[in-house]
């Protein structure tokens, strides 16, 4: 899936440095942040099940 994310300079810029210290790119930099989010959220509220199509 591909979409479109507008970031303010400076969080651009912090992502950039994380993702470099991480050796990631900023695009896997981000989808990292995302999973992780999602795992911290399901271990709290529970498992969100994938939507079938």
């Amino acid at each position: 899936m591909t979409f479109n994310l507008r970031l303010s300079d400076e969080l651009d810029h912090k992502i950039k440095v994380i993702a470099k210290n991480e050796r990631r790119s900023k695009n896997k930099q981000i989808e990292y942040i995302l999973q992780e989010y999602v795992k911290e959220y399901e271990d709290k509220n529970g498992k969100i099940e994938p939507e079938e199509e």
